[in-house]
């Protein structure tokens, strides 16, 4: 395989980051920054065209009020720091999630910085923001069934296709490769109907020492394997 034209990377480790440091957790979140600069820069050298990080999944809002605080925060600190070099690198600003969850001045800095790089046609940025997989399927089946009730569909005519078609981004499509750091070997809730069939790759490595030489030895470790979709091999 090629390079994939969509790549998913679930940011794991900056609490444990920190911690192996004598450092508070916040600092790890901090720390995390650089790394996504290293993605962003390395998938428009690579040809990348998706690039979807998840950045606080619906479970996030249970953390301590402080700490949720303080990754709001850190979200318009990041756009406000950052939306000048994207612009200008043709990268273009999305979000995926119950984006209405987060607050008002987030979603304000986010509104801005999308209607800023909307025309834009490098690589697609996708923040996935209180996301969660399985609250995506839901708000896609609730669709469902409100089409069912206004007469516009019957159950019968219910397709995969109608789903999909209802989740929170549809015109993007599903990634070729996840990518989770920090050793942990599973989705947590991300992407879970758009990742059916999509490579997965697990590193030990902590998501703030994820660099260039990482992201490559995921590229590689990809372009090496065979997708079939549940088709014979050759």
């Amino acid at each position: 395989m090629g390079v994939p034209s969509h790549v998913a990377i679930i940011m794991d480790g900056n609490g444990r980051w920190a911690r192996k440091r004598g450092l508070p957790r916040t600092d790890g979140h901090s720390a995390a920054e650089r790394a996504i600069h290293t993605a962003v820069e390395f998938c428009g050298e690579e040809g990348i065209n998706y690039l979807t990080l998840y950045a606080f999944s619906t479970e996030n809002w249970s953390r301590p009020r402080l700490e949720v605080a303080f990754l709001m925060r850190l979200l318009s600190r990041f756009v406000a720091n950052n939306i000048d070099e994207l612009h200008a690198k043709g990268v273009k600003l999305r979000v995926t999630g119950r984006f209405s969850d987060l607050p008002k001045r987030q979603q304000a800095d986010l509104n801005s910085a999308m209607e800023r790089t909307a025309s834009n046609t490098g690589l697609n940025l996708v923040l996935a923001l209180s996301y969660g997989g399985r609250a995506e399927i839901r708000d896609a089946v609730e669709s469902v069934a409100r089409r069912v009730l206004a007469g516009g569909i019957t159950p019968e005519e219910v397709t995969e296709e109608t789903i999909a078609s209802l989740l929170y981004n549809p015109d993007i499509p599903d990634p070729d490769l996840v990518i989770r750091t920090s050793g942990e070997q599973r989705l947590s809730n991300f992407l879970l109907w758009q990742s059916a069939y999509s490579e997965l790759y697990f590193t030990p490595v902590f998501w703030p020492d994820f660099d260039r030489e990482h992201f490559r030895a995921a590229l590689e470790d990809y372009a090496g394997r065979g997708r079939r979709y549940g088709g014979l091999t050759s």
